[in-house]
């Protein structure tokens, strides 16, 4: 373990709680049905996984990848930070931090997952870096630990990058995760997505999709937007742009930036489904 110490800039005094940062569930749940009659290299005898841990990792990742953004961008209002920083905590970006520390590696899983090619997963990877935090925060009983590991590995890369983006006007992230984000901040929940009209032959397929708030919210799933696409994937990220732009999640962009056609379509998606179907502008 000390090459990996040597790489997160920390030794552990509590090499358990390393340990249990990278033990994926699937260990747990092999040795407890098969028992530990056939042992394997790096497995030990009843670990106990990291799902605690990443449980408080990803609260701990946010607040301080919120706070990090918050101090090093002074000039950003609160949806740009928050695009940032769906972006910054997302599991693709976190499964590359993973990635970058090669801590596949040191993954301790059970056989199937290993087999299955859990060592690259994205989502087992972001999820050990997500426990690696939590582990770091315990085990030295200080948040700069913890903010450090953060800084260097998961905001230092991108960070920048991102501002440039947003100051160029270029999108950046995943708006429905931004969107998820700003909603629930405000006690609306999570959005829902409803498919409205799918058009077009198989070989050039148009979807409208709506994303309405969830229905505990207070005013009880009120649609906020839609968002029209090639894919459903693609309309409800529309949808979700167009939604985090209206509640002021970001500034629309100055009317010289859009053609006619493309405020109308903004102001009407079901127009450009039905334009785009029958092969006219869209």
């Amino acid at each position: 373990m000390n090459r990996l110490e040597a790489q997160l800039g920390y030794a552990f005094t509590q090499g358990a709680l390393l340990e249990q940062a990278l033990t994926h569930s699937s260990l747990r749940h092999e040795l407890q049905t098969n028992g530990p009659a056939a042992p394997r290299a790096g497995a030990g005898t009843a670990p106990t996984d990291n799902e605690r841990l990443e449980f408080l990792g990803d609260a701990i990742v946010g607040m301080l990848v919120a706070e990090i953004l918050f101090k090093r961008f002074p000039s950003l209002r609160e949806g740009e930070l928050t695009r940032m920083r769906a972006a910054l905590v997302s599991r693709k970006h976190l499964g590359e931090v993973g990635e970058t520390l090669q801590l596949g590696q040191w993954l301790r899983m059970g056989r199937s997952e290993e087999r299955n090619g859990g060592r690259t997963k994205a989502v087992l990877l972001a999820n050990c870096v997500e426990a690696i935090t939590a582990a770091l925060y315990l085990d030295s009983g200080e948040l700069p630990v913890a903010a450090g590991f953060v800084e260097r590995h998961i905001v230092g890369p991108l960070a920048d990058t991102l501002f440039q983006k947003l100051k160029s006007n270029h999108a950046i992230g995943d708006y429905k995760s931004a969107l998820q984000e700003f909603l629930q901040a405000r006690g609306s929940g999570q959005p829902e997505y409803q498919l409205h009209a799918e058009t077009g032959p198989d070989h050039r397929k148009r979807f409208l999709v709506e994303v309405r708030t969830a229905p505990s919210d207070p005013d009880g799933g009120r649609a906020l937007a839609q968002g029209s696409g090639s894919t459903k994937k693609k309309a409800e990220q529309e949808a979700a742009r167009r939604a985090f732009r209206k509640l002021g999640g970001e500034p629309a962009p100055n009317a010289s930036e859009e053609s006619e056609a493309e405020r109308t379509d903004d102001e009407n998606p079901a127009r450009a489904v039905r334009l785009e179907a029958s092969g006219g502008p869209v």
